[in-house]
């Protein structure tokens, strides 16, 4: 009856152990007497553009024939899909250039979209226009790609289409982080041209917004780490725990009755 006793409690121990709390699957949690709570602005640094990036830029003047010279030839319909921006898009190379019709090579690595437009505008009016062409030009990125892996609903790399996504967003796209997924520990991993930074961010909390990580940056890649009671096996419910307990307290209480006899 002592082992059966002791069983017992062990059991009991560790279905509170094994049960997920409500707080560690909330995001975002401030003070509960607060409707409200003000956060510090926080400025993303613009994206500076790195190898195997893909442009998708716009050239228009007056005279669209002699802007045409400076694209690709469009396909249809069909250039708007995420495919055919990977094709028709211009590719930044190991050495940090794209290579544009007419322009040849034009070396953007480090440059921001801004810079990056204001650059191949600056030669287009030195080399080939002039201020009555009327010459606009857009420089965009061919969808923000990122990469998640983890706990969550659809691991894997993933495109937007627009220009600034934040990590809800992102966690969202990928259909949520699992109930065995640490929200308190979400890392992103950023490849900069000076290196490689890893930060670990808790999304229970509010501060979590003020992150200078918050809003990712493209090729950016977030890991979710998996809450210990995965490995327990034991459930993540309490009707799950439950269950398991219920099983075992019936398969030693078989036991010792054979035991006894």
């Amino acid at each position: 009856m002592k082992k059966l006793s002791a069983y017992l409690l062990l059991l009991v121990g560790l279905l509170f152990t094994s049960c997920i709390p409500t707080k560690d699957l909330i995001y975002l949690q401030g003070e509960p007497s607060q409707s409200t709570q003000a956060v510090n602005s926080v400025v993303a640094k613009p994206y500076r553009l790195q190898t195997n990036d893909i442009l998708n830029i716009t050239i228009k003047t007056i005279d669209p024939q002699f802007a045409a010279l400076f694209q690709p030839a469009a396909t249809g319909q069909a250039a708007r899909s995420e495919q055919s921006l990977y094709f028709d898009g211009f590719a930044v190379d190991d050495h940090g250039n794209i290579r544009m019709p007419v322009l040849n090579e034009v070396n953007v690595l480090g440059y921001t979209l801004e810079e990056t437009r204001q650059l191949i505008e600056k030669r287009l009016l030195e080399e080939y226009f002039t201020k009555e062409a009327n010459l606009f030009v857009n420089v965009r990125l061919s969808g923000f790609r990122y990469t998640i892996n983890g706990e969550v609903g659809t691991p894997g790399t993933k495109t937007l289409f627009q220009d600034r996504v934040n990590l809800m967003e992102a966690i969202a796209n990928a259909g949520d982080i699992t109930i065995t997924g640490d929200r308190k520990s979400v890392t992103v991993i950023r490849q900069l041209p000076s290196g490689t930074e890893m930060h670990t961010i808790d999304l229970t909390r509010r501060e979590a917004i003020n992150s200078p990580y918050y809003y990712l940056q493209p090729n950016d890649y977030v890991y979710v780490k998996p809450l210990p009671q995965k490995t327990l096996g034991t459930g993540t419910t309490l009707v799950q725990s439950m269950t398991t307990i219920i099983s075992a307290l019936s398969l030693i209480t078989t036991v010792t009755i054979l035991l006894t006899r």
